[in-house]
């Protein structure tokens, strides 16, 4: 299992819900932060958290629809950071649940492809080099199980796209210790999943962030977080090691 004692992650979408509950967790295992947040306003209360836990710690602001302002955002970490080891592409954006799916918008797609799939795949390019030079690297990036919900195909479709990203890339990754990986959270009670959701937004920890700390060199797979609740991070490790299994 993976020590991240002192070592810095990028945790976008980090200011609320399953993302804050990310970070907090990673700072408990002495992780430094970047947080990042629509503006850094966003992530001070968090932020405030983590520190208090003894990790250093800042905010980063961009809105991931504003591909210009995630280039900033990228260029902002490399003068601050000039290693990161650990990415976790939290961040979404459910535009939409449209029951007249025959009359969804071409906005739905594009709104969604840029923050479920284009700013996440913008923030994998930029760093998996870097991680492949430095010798270590992991990335999470964060999907969904919805199928056969055209009323939601926007968000769907954005995020089966960073599917077949995160896939491919990791097909190219063998033997360098640098791993990209999937998470589902599952339906949570966060201001994505809505207050109906049947599951708390702790029951995603650890699952989202098991990826981290995995050291099989295996990439490619989805970590479904309900498959780990209740599990400690040494027991969650271990299972998603042995029985979750990748595409080649």
């Amino acid at each position: 299992m993976v020590d991240v004692k002192g070592r810095w992650a990028l945790i976008t979408g980090a200011s609320r819900g399953i993302g804050r509950l990310a970070a907090l967790f990673m700072a408990e295992q002495g992780c430094n932060l970047i947080l990042q947040g629509r503006s850094t306003e966003h992530c001070e209360a968090v932020l405030r958290e983590v520190r208090a836990m003894g990790v250093k710690a800042y905010a980063v602001g961009a809105e991931l629809s504003d591909l210009e302002a995630v280039e900033r955002m990228l260029q902002e970490i490399d003068n601050r950071t000039p290693v990161v080891d650990i990415v976790l592409n939290n961040a979404g954006l459910q535009i939409a649940y449209r029951v007249n799916y025959f009359e969804t918008p071409v906005s739905d797609y594009i709104e969604s492809y840029k923050i479920n799939t284009v700013a996440p795949a913008m923030i994998c390019y930029h760093f998996l080099p870097k991680m492949i030079q430095s010798g270590f690297g992991r990335i999470v990036n964060t999907t969904s199980g919805i199928r056969l919900e055209p009323e939601q195909a926007g968000y769907s479709a954005s995020k089966a796209a960073l599917d077949k990203i995160t896939i491919d890339l990791g097909s190219k990754l063998e033997g360098t210790n640098v791993m990209i990986n999937l998470t589902d959270p599952g339906w949570c009670r966060t201001d994505l999943g809505g207050p109906h959701a049947p599951n708390a937004p702790e029951s995603a920890i650890p699952g989202v962030v098991v990826g981290a700390f995995v050291d099989d060199g295996k990439s490619g797979r989805c970590f479904s977080a309900g498959a780990f609740t209740g599990l400690t991070l040494k027991d969650a490790v271990a299972k998603a090691q042995k029985e979750f299994h990748a595409f080649y």
